[in-house]
């Protein structure tokens, strides 16, 4: 009886080993992982004409839709992470 159960749970461990490794094969081969919704990536490249900013702490050129903003008098400056808004609030504070 034992070795029924035993039997039993080792069939239920290897079709679900089985069962994830088609779904990683699957996943590979498409363009976005298995758990993530159809639609816009989260990490897809902008359309094309989107006039990006450049930091003004590291230099690096963002996306203003994705990027942290301060707003300094009148205008509007875009950081790469918190980070960079942190020293640049430092510097100028």
């Amino acid at each position: 009886m034992l070795e029924f159960v035993f039997d039993v749970i080792f069939a239920v461990v290897a079709i679900r080993a089985i069962w994830k490794l088609f779904e990683g094969i699957k996943a590979g081969m498409s363009a976005r992982p298995a758990n993530q919704p159809r639609g816009r990536e989260p990490n897809a490249a902008p359309a094309q004409g989107v006039q990006m900013s450049k930091d003004p702490v590291c230099g690096t050129y963002v996306v203003p839709d994705r990027a942290l903003s301060a707003n300094v008098g009148s205008q509007t400056i875009y950081f790469c992470s918190a980070a960079c808004r942190d020293k640049y609030r430092a510097k100028t504070a």
